[in-house]
């Protein structure tokens, strides 16, 4: 099975619920005309990131997901972010949406609140507590969203839940410098390729542009093929919107070629990491 996903790197206002979702709805038009299976956006791409006390007003539920991208959802799957409130408890999260034939099929909350330096993300949102990956008519999916993705045990768990295609929505600001790009952009490369290499699934990094409060962030949204190569690579500091075709075929030379899936002993890792939480 062959599938098309495009990235839209894009530059949401804060706070700004409306005109982000005109944004990406042009995105989804322009995804859906030239033929793409999947769009998918970056980390909080329908309200902007750092919301501090927006959350309450500009959050979404499970059940008043837009109803314009449930449409297009006919037509494409759409990946994106948004602040979400459980509508039972009335906590707030940091969310990625997957939808597919005009449902939400599957919901991430951020599981790693960043709680240092420039973030305060755990005074806001609420922790999620679980990873899954989720059958799609195109595959099976897994989504982390941002910090997740530093915390090693997040994929091991997709990938050890049949993970295939991997989404890891960002919303890093830039800090350092290493060359001609923030030195962010080089940790998140050799993460993405680390995973991807190892567990032999693709790995679309959906990154935003532009800036808020001051803080910028620099795009270069890539996609790893399961052997650890960049397959595509968005514009630096621009907004963008790239298309690639995804072949699983290529995943099924990974794990041959390099068989760990089939030697990885789980029940090994769970009964010495009881052990550790024991002592």
């Amino acid at each position: 099975m062959k599938i098309k996903v495009c990235l839209a790197q894009i530059k949401p206002t804060l706070g700004n619920v409306k005109k982000n979702l005109e944004i990406m709805c042009s995105n989804i038009e322009k995804a859906i005309e030239e033929e793409n299976n999947v769009i998918v956006f970056p980390e909080l791409s329908l309200t902007g990131y750092l919301v501090k006390d927006m959350v309450q007003s500009i959050a979404i539920t499970r059940k008043t997901v837009p109803q314009e991208l449930l449409e297009y959802s006919k037509k494409i799957g759409i990946i994106f972010g948004a602040v979400e409130e459980d509508d039972e408890d009335f906590r707030f999260y940091n969310s990625a949406f997957y939808l597919e034939d005009g449902e939400v099929k599957h919901v991430h909350r951020k599981v790693y609140l960043p709680t240092y330096g420039l973030f305060d993300e755990f005074r806001y949102f609420s922790k999620g507590d679980k990873f899954r990956a989720f059958d799609t008519k195109y595959g099976r999916f897994g989504i982390l969203i941002c910090e997740d993705a530093f915390h090693p045990s997040s994929s091991y768990i997709l990938n050890e839940d049949g993970c295939q295609y991997m989404f890891m929505l960002a919303n890093s600001p830039s800090r350092g410098g290493q060359g001609d790009k923030p030195s962010n952009l080089i940790i998140w490369e050799t993460l993405a390729k680390t995973y991807s290499s190892l567990y032999g699934m693709y790995i679309v990094f959906s990154h935003r542009v532009g800036y808020e409060d001051g803080v910028n962030f620099a795009g270069q949204s890539k996609v790893f093929s399961p052997s650890g190569e960049i397959k595509m690579q968005l514009s630096l500091f621009e907004e963008d919107f790239q298309s690639i075709v995804l072949d699983r075929a290529e995943i099924r030379r990974a794990r041959i070629y390099t068989p760990t899936n089939k030697n990885e002993d789980i029940y090994l890792t769970i009964r010495e990491l009881e052990r550790i939480a024991n002592k």
